[in-house]
């Protein structure tokens, strides 16, 4: 049987996920970023959902989501209310994860053509 890769053509997709890293195709990133199916945007500033806020919505919504999907980690921990009352204003969705969640739920709806941002936090290196 002959057996290959089928690698997605037209988006950005996750490959794998781990505690201290994720493998974006074939780019391993260590430190928190945003992705969108268009490309990735590199040292987001945020390493504990804890600290999102109001201020930090528009970084998001620049990239013209319909829906949000934020990562916060090994486990799943809820941003302020003002951060996730941000989109909902805007009419945009948003739904807080974990980060291999996250991946998976990106992923899926990335390879459907939706308009989806996700934010990976990852611990910061110190």
């Amino acid at each position: 049987m002959d057996l290959s890769l089928d690698r997605p053509d037209g988006y950005v997709f996750v490959r794998r996920v781990e505690v201290d890293h994720i493998v974006v195709v074939d780019r391993k990133l260590n430190r928190s970023f945003l992705l969108s199916p268009d490309g990735i945007i590199e040292n987001w500033p945020i390493d504990d959902a804890r600290t999102l806020d109001a201020s930090h919505v528009a970084s998001l919504q620049a990239l013209q989501p319909e829906l949000v999907i934020l990562g916060t980690g090994r486990r799943q921990i809820f941003p302020a209310a003002a951060f996730l009352a941000g989109f909902l204003r805007q009419q945009v969705g948003i739904e807080v994860m974990d980060n291999a969640a996250a991946a998976r739920t990106y992923n899926l709806l990335a390879s459907e053509g939706r308009r989806v941002v996700a934010g990976f936090i990852l611990p910061s290196k110190t």
